[in-house]
């Protein structure tokens, strides 16, 4: 059965998320610890105990979820024995996600890894305090509808589709008066909800250009390889394993649309029969079945988790 593996993004965290991994494997303490010390920040701390306004800050979100999802992965190859590659068919990751996926299929470091979303998450939270933008859920609308929503409130300012989750699913990122303007236009277009997200910045829109110059360079100077195991891009919904190519396409997805819907559905036309979601959280999981039928989900967040996953190989 082909499988492909999953990796969640930023409001997927939890506090105490990781600490059970951390008291159970060896190796996903080691991960933990090698994240802290490369960040300089006691993150394991925050990330088990809280408070949850400091995990939630976009800055420590980013790399905290990336060990979580790494932690699993370590434990799965190094206490199980069972090689990633073995085991799916192609990896992709939802936004931040995508960096852990291409640390997972062994293209970036574990230490440059959570360099760049250090990187990424503080000029994202900087971006996020200057531009003041905003974000919306728009459910119940296709695509096409939401794509003309957000032409149709932007009146010169930015509003642009952020995250096609799914089928029904879509997210809207852009100026504070722009997604106020959609939200009642939505209502209009016969979209079911249309929800005001709370979040910090107007991410995955064009309000972080900022934040895509400084990753640019960040990325310029990362070691990054070609992945072992098939990589689909969040801004392509297609293959990417050339490591020019790979930087490219992480600096434009800070501005550019997470394509998930179309990421899944080009996993299942591949044959993928199985999604699994490898870290905090079951948002990935969840939205499986409303966009690809007949494929199936499943998620692993602990230790118990991995342990069910590895008694059915």
């Amino acid at each position: 059965m082909k499988t492909a593996f999953v990796f969640p993004g930023q409001g997927s965290q939890a506090v105490g998320m990781g600490k059970d991994l951390y008291e159970n494997f060896a190796h996903a303490r080691e991960v933990f610890q090698k994240t802290d010390e490369i960040l300089g920040v006691n993150l394991s701390k925050m990330m088990f105990e809280g408070p949850s306004e400091e995990l939630t800050k976009t800055e420590n979100t980013q790399p905290a979820l990336m060990a979580v999802s790494i932690a699993l992965t370590t434990v799965l190859e190094k206490e199980f024995g069972k090689k990633l590659e073995d085991l799916c068919s192609f990896v992709a990751g939802h936004s931040l996600g995508e960096y852990s996926a291409l640390c997972a299929s062994k293209a970036i470091s574990l230490e440059e890894t959570a360099k760049l979303l250090q990187v990424r998450g503080s000029e994202m939270a900087k971006c996020g305090e200057k531009s003041q933008g905003a974000m919306a859920a728009i459910l119940g609308a296709e695509i096409e509808v939401v794509e003309e929503i957000a032409r149709e409130a932007a009146q010169g300012e930015i509003c642009q589709v952020a995250n096609d989750n799914s089928v029904g699913q879509v997210v809207i990122s852009g100026s504070k008066a722009a997604i106020e303007r959609a939200l009642e236009i939505a209502k209009v277009k016969g979209a079911k909800r249309a929800i005001a997200l709370p979040v910090s910045g107007a991410f995955h829109s064009d309000l972080m250009l900022e934040a895509q110059g400084k990753m640019k360079i960040a990325l310029a100077n990362a070691n990054i390889k070609a992945p072992i195991i098939p990589v689909v891009a969040n801004v392509t919904a297609s293959l990417v394993s050339d490591p020019s190519e790979i930087r490219e396409l992480l600096a434009k997805q800070i501005t550019g649309s997470v394509r998930w819907r179309e990421t899944m559905l080009f996993m299942a036309a591949q044959g993928v029969e199985e999604i699994i979601e490898i870290g905090s959280g079951k948002v990935l999981a969840g939205i499986v079945g409303r966009t690809c039928s007949g494929v199936k989900s499943r998620s692993i967040q602990n230790s118990e988790d991995l342990k069910a996953f590895v008694e059915t190989l």
